[in-house]
């Protein structure tokens, strides 16, 4: 008996991973117009439906696996935590589905840029199944939350700041699409959490003894500016993407690469002479010279070449 529930189980467990991986595959191969089609076919109430299975069969898949994680921890096997609680996953995946969907308005267009997530985070509609969709949604309202677009708690900003924390593959995929984004659309990080988000995008140890601090740091469209404070001088510096600005003409400039492989072009503030105009008298003009450091000026934007 104990050996047939085994099978049973296996049985299961393989029929619901088939399933709901199949999902993705089918819908990957989906286009804007082919939904755009549905929808003016079968109305939007019918398209919904068909969303509202997947979600119901996501789900089910959730309560099976912890079924099935229950009887293999009672065999002393180690298992993952596939969740606990029922109205949770419902309220998190409704919350992602119904935001995802919300992305299309009908009238020819797919989706409009209506917040910094929505422009910063791609994607067509029902593009990866059912968990590309509600991934997408999570991702969106952690970059309206990096941004400050949105104060209200949210998956996605919860999702965010415990990955922020680790420095982890989500926090970074989030800055790097502000980083990257549009900065008239996206927007930008700022203040405190821009300079954990810098630490963390770039892959600096901040809890090292001798590591850098950084202040008045900004995040966004292209470009990473702020200051480093380190051994007791503060510098200000500027980092501009490799992918959308041309390399630095005016001094010296090193290209660093952020955690996902990104480059980029760093400059620190250098030595410049700055003049300061004041009456020498009989009508004449004199400049008090002094060594300040500055900024060079920023390259040119590949986009305005």
């Amino acid at each position: 008996m104990k050996y047939k529930n085994i099978v049973l189980s296996g049985i299961v467990l393989v029929t619901c991973l088939v399933f709901f991986t199949a999902m993705p595959a089918f819908a990957a191969d989906l286009t804007e117009a082919q939904v755009e089609e549905a929808v003016a076919s079968q109305g939007k109430e019918a398209v919904t439906g068909n969303i509202f299975i997947w979600f119901l069969c996501a789900i089910a898949f959730l309560k099976v696996s912890q079924k099935i994680d229950s009887f293999m921890a009672s065999l002393g096997i180690n298992v993952g935590n596939t969740g606990g609680n029922m109205m949770a996953e419902l309220l998190i995946a409704g919350r992602g589905l119904t935001g995802a969907f919300h992305g299309y308005r009908g009238g020819g267009g797919y989706r409009r840029a209506s917040s910094p997530g929505s422009a910063a985070v791609g994607g067509s509609f029902l593009s990866g199944g059912l968990a590309g969709a509600v991934g997408r949604q999570v991702q969106r309202e952690a970059v309206n939350a990096a941004t400050h677009y949105s104060e209200g708690a949210s998956v996605g900003n919860m999702l965010y700041q415990s990955s922020l924390k680790k420095g982890g593959d989500f926090a970074n995929n989030v800055i790097s699409n502000i980083a990257h984004g549009n900065y008239g659309q996206v927007g930008s990080i700022k203040g405190e959490d821009a300079a954990k988000a810098y630490a963390s995008y770039m892959g600096i140890d901040a809890s090292a003894p001798d590591a850098a601090t950084y202040s008045n740091m900004e995040i966004g469209g292209g470009r990473m500016t702020g200051v480093e404070n380190s051994n007791g001088a503060s510098r200000e510096f500027a980092l501009y993407s490799a992918e959308q600005y041309a390399a630095p003409t005016h001094g010296s400039f090193e290209t660093v690469q952020s955690v996902d492989g990104a480059a980029w072009y760093k400059q620190y503030a250098q030595d410049t002479v700055e003049k300061t105009p004041y009456d020498a008298g009989n009508g004449k003009v004199a400049y008090n010279e002094s060594i300040v450091q500055k900024l060079p000026p920023a390259p040119q934007r590949k986009d305005k070449m």
